[in-house]
């Protein structure tokens, strides 16, 4: 299905990225860096925060779950903002609410940083931690798909996958910023000055991060595609969702899986296993995050790797392989750790290129769909399968360990892995029915 974005090169001259190209690409990755880096810290901050926005007599594990809770408010949400923002990306532009997304994340992340605790405004403070944190959600819900959508939109279509690729791999370097700036903070603080106001620092600091993401979003333009078709008045007339509907649910559902397959990769082995190598396995914190850090650079390369290889072999072959890589690398890695972790560093960095398997999804979604309603079908599918995937993984991990034993991460992963390898494989058994469905842009 999605593999007929080959179909159209006869007809669509071929060229390498130029100048214009790459300098688009690497604004909008640096970006969606700094954009992350605010969506994602809040994660490797969640001990702290759980200890100052509750009771002090509240238990441990509780504070963590109520943490988590507000962590997952921000996945809750993305459906939210992603369907206004990618009404208004299919009607207006798609560079408007590109920029608008991340003036929206700079702000909360930065009224974190100023928040009094519990201590100070009792149970107000968990519920404007809460708050902002839902408007988070509500701009990483409209930026990570418009993103995609704007970065394809302006390279030629045999340059989609790498495209896209390298807007995701911007966007995991958000996640390795995250993970040192963790890391320095605990490294040099004492875990009494974490709690007393270096837990501040890292959200003051992305707040900033997010103005200056802002003040680059002014040097990009529109795109290509979306002039041509506001010029030719070829923009969706009424609801660009209700036409998602009514002509598009096989790319809906298509889209769902494959981000079913990507939530799983980045929130259980990049955001969740430093923390389960700690209270599972006992491994010591410096460790654990520098393991993170490995393994977040690892990823950043891998989905740069993906999106090189899915413009030479095809979306669905790209898949299909790094499905099987993934499930490979997360069993290799876990047996390791139960077996002691002698190999954990190596192991992790392997894991996390694996891991890299998911920039080839954003090129798939975004072939699936025509262009007229490509932000809002992205859109809806990929955040609606985040809001409840990614936000019911976290605490589905800790029930499955509990029940399951110390590898039940890695069934997990290895198990959307194979709903992965199902996607691709239906998608090039559909191409050579000759029922391809994908769009691709002009």
């Amino acid at each position: 299905m999605t593999d007929a974005a080959i179909l159209p090169l006869a007809n669509a001259p071929a060229r390498a990225l130029d100048r214009r190209d790459l300098r688009t690409l690497a604004l909008s990755a640096l970006g969606g860096a700094l954009e992350f880096y605010d969506f994602v810290v809040f994660v490797f901050f969640a001990i702290p925060l759980g200890h100052l926005f509750f009771p002090k007599d509240t238990p441990a594990w509780l504070g963590q779950l109520q943490v988590y809770g507000i962590f997952a408010s921000g996945y809750l949400a993305r459906p939210l903002g992603g369907i206004v923002m990618a009404h208004y990306g299919d009607k207006l532009g798609r560079k408007r609410m590109f920029t608008l997304s991340v003036f929206l994340m700079a702000v909360p992340t930065l009224g974190i940083g100023l928040l009094p605790v519990y201590a100070q405004i009792g149970m107000l403070a968990p519920l404007l931690l809460l708050l902002l944190r839902v408007v988070q959600g509500i701009a990483v819900g409209g930026e990570v798909p418009g993103a995609w959508v704007f970065v394809a939109e302006h390279v030629p279509v045999q340059r989609i996958g790498f495209a896209c690729a390298s807007l995701t791999s911007g966007l995991t370097v958000g996640i390795l910023i995250g993970s040192l700036v963790a890391a320095a903070i605990n490294h040099r603080m004492t875990p009494a000055e974490v709690l007393d106001w270096g837990w501040r620092l890292p959200f003051l600091v992305g707040g900033v991060f997010g103005f200056f993401a802002v003040w680059l979003r002014q040097w990009l333009s529109e795109t290509p595609v979306f002039e041509a078709m506001h010029a030719r008045k070829e923009l969706a007339s009424g609801l660009p969702l209700r036409q998602v509907f009514e002509h598009h649910l096989p790319s809906v559902l298509l889209s769902m899986l494959v981000t079913w397959m990507l939530t799983a990769a980045i929130v259980v082995m990049i955001l969740m296993t430093p923390s389960l190598v700690q209270s599972v396995f006992h491994i010591e914190p410096a460790r654990a995050f520098l393991g993170n850090n490995v393994a977040s650079f690892a990823l950043a390369l891998g989905c740069l790797c993906y999106g090189w290889l899915a413009d030479r072999i095809g979306y669905s072959r790209a898949l299909l392989l790094g499905a099987v890589g993934l499930l490979v690398c997360s069993y290799a890695l876990y047996l390791d750790l139960q077996a002691g972790g002698a190999h954990f560093i190596a192991l992790y960095a392997l894991a996390g290129f694996s891991v890299g398997v998911v920039g080839v999804v954003p090129a798939l979604m975004v072939v699936a769909f025509p262009p007229a309603v490509r932000f809002s079908g992205l859109s809806f599918s990929y955040n609606t399968a985040y809001a409840l995937f990614g936000g019911l993984t976290p605490p589905l991990i800790g029930l499955l360990v509990t029940h399951f034993g110390v590898l039940a991460p890695a069934h997990y992963v290895a198990f959307t892995a194979l709903v992965g390898g199902a996607v691709a494989v239906w998608s090039m058994t559909m191409r050579r029915a000759g029922h391809d469905t994908a769009h691709v842009v002009d």
